[in-house]
């Protein structure tokens, strides 16, 4: 009996330990992002950018100060902050979108991956995008910058029709964007 007690008690200790040696950080991303969406269409490329976006996360960090864990990751943005150079292209996208029912852009994670060095993150989540949510994977570059903020960067191309948006078209339907979009995304998360 005294064995098993002694038993439990080593697994809890150890157990708490690995607990201890990893701190959980809350980051919100503040004026440091850039998101990119490009795509093609039967004329030339397009892009729109949008700075704008409200998002959190929460990272944990080994006792040696290394990023070790990604444990919430949100992000709202308003699906009409996306620019291009041109507003006739903008609006047609925000018809597509769909933005008069579905305002905003949503991603809430899942679950999250750490390279063994830090540097690599590979995330699940549910992308919210025209009033359609779908299960996506990302994989993003991570850098723990000096001042402790977090730089995360990377890309995914998603297919429109997955989402339920029919590729937006021009001049009476001459001209047609392709159903592929390539989103990237660049941001600085702070504490």
């Amino acid at each position: 009996m005294k064995t098993t007690i002694k038993t439990i008690a080593f697994v809890f200790f150890i157990q708490l330990a690995g607990y201890i040696a990893m701190a959980q950080v809350q980051y919100q991303q503040k004026n440091d992002f850039n998101l990119t969406v490009n795509g093609t269409s039967t004329l030339h490329d397009w892009e729109m950018k949008t700075s704008k976006i409200a998002c959190n996360a929460t990272f944990t960090f080994y006792e040696d100060g290394e990023l070790g864990g990604l444990t919430l990751l949100n992000f709202t943005m308003p699906a009409e902050s996306l620019k291009s150079e041109r507003s006739g292209m903008d609006d047609n996208a925000y018809r597509a979108l769909k933005t008069s029912k579905y305002p905003t852009i949503t991603f809430d994670l899942t679950t999250a991956t750490v390279s063994s060095e830090g540097t690599v993150i590979s995330c699940k989540g549910k992308l919210s995008l025209a009033g359609v949510t779908k299960d996506i994977d990302l994989l993003a570059k991570s850098k723990l910058n000096t001042d402790k903020s977090i730089n995360i960067k990377g890309s995914k191309k998603i297919n429109m029709r997955d989402f339920g948006i029919d590729p937006p078209s021009f001049m009476m339907g001459a001209v047609k964007t392709g159903e592929n979009v390539t989103i990237s995304f660049d941001l600085t998360f702070r504490h």
